[in-house]
């Protein structure tokens, strides 16, 4: 008997659907999958609330050959992966609820479900300064997690949701590794968001992930990710100071760029203040644009006292 393609394909999403039997949790339905494992919406039968759980791929074979195979490899990372956010308690990152394994060895983990839109898909409506003002909280996440000693690597706009109340959520953690770990590990990650150091397999640092920073931001501004050799930003379109903010997250050479993430959320916060931006030498013009800029009303007071004299004066 003939199958079509389409028919294969949904037996095989329907045999690799997790059994949550005994687990306290009830499968509602897939909504999305990665390279480590698959996301479900689920229910929490105990709290009578939704979740979500990511559970580890399953490879071809019975459920004996599992933990001896790459599926094992795939379930000892999404286990690292849940003990990575589980240490992380911040506003900006998915907490964990729960974690085990399934009858057929597969691990899962639940963490709080996240209703609403992907970075780069709410991004495209907004003006510049909620832009940033949402990638300063990003930043102020990753800066979080870079003082537990935990390092992202894998930071992209698709990787971060902002929430339905406007909270910006950096999710998959799934390259996560510790700052203490000294070996390079080998070269994994969105090669368009990746820094260079990163691409050579050379060991990382937090100055990696604020490339990572450096790279949405990019996004964000331009439109699309910026690759190997990113396009100059149009300064038509972005204030001078954002694209030198955005120059120096993205420096070459990691030395060369913020310290750390926290430098990199200050430096814009700088900019939505009208402050001197540390990243961006002023011209006298640009000086006295932001004063002006800074003090619109006095100066809008002052032009309208001076009027009236003028006008007190000449009058008879």
């Amino acid at each position: 008997m003939y199958l079509s393609d389409t028919i294969v394909n949904h037996l095989r999403e329907v045999a690799a659907e997790p059994d949550l039997s005994g687990t306290g949790y009830e499968l509602i339905r897939r909504i999305g999958q990665g390279g480590m494992g698959a996301v479900y919406l689920a229910r929490d039968v105990d709290l009578d609330r939704e979740v979500a759980i990511k559970v580890s791929l399953l490879p071809a074979g019975s459920p004996a050959d599992v933990i001896a195979s790459s599926g094992g490899a795939l379930a000892e990372r999404l286990k690292r992966e849940a003990k990575f956010i589980a240490r992380l308690e911040h506003p900006g990152i998915v907490p964990v609820h729960d974690a085990g394994m399934l009858s057929d060895g597969r691990v899962f983990y639940v963490m709080k479900l996240v209703r609403g839109e992907r970075f780069d898909d709410w991004a495209p409506t907004r003006e510049l300064r909620e832009r940033l003002r949402l990638f300063r909280r990003v930043c102020e996440a990753v800066a979080f997690a870079h003082a537990h000693e935990v390092l992202h690597l894998d930071l992209k706009p698709e990787n971060v949701m902002v929430g339905a109340f406007g909270e910006a959520l950096v999710m998959d953690w799934g390259l996560a590794r510790l700052v203490s770990e000294t070996s390079g590990g080998g070269v994994e990650g969105t090669p368009a968001y990746m820094a260079p150091e990163q691409m050579r397999g050379e060991q990382p640092t937090s100055r990696t992930d604020v490339y990572g920073l450096g790279a949405i931001l990019y996004a964000l501004l331009s439109g699309e990710p910026p690759g190997k050799t990113p396009a100059p930003l149009r300064r038509d379109v972005v204030p001078a100071p954002v694209i030198s903010i955005c120059a120096k997250a993205m420096q070459a050479n990691a030395a060369d760029r913020y310290a750390s993430a926290s430098e990199l959320g200050d430096d814009v916060a700088r900019f939505l203040e009208q402050e001197p931006v540390h990243a961006h030498p002023e011209t006298v013009l640009e000086k006295l644009h932001r004063f002006a800029a800074r003090n619109s009303v006095v100066l809008t007071l002052v032009g309208v006292y001076l009027l009236v004299r003028l006008l007190l004066i000449l009058l008879p």
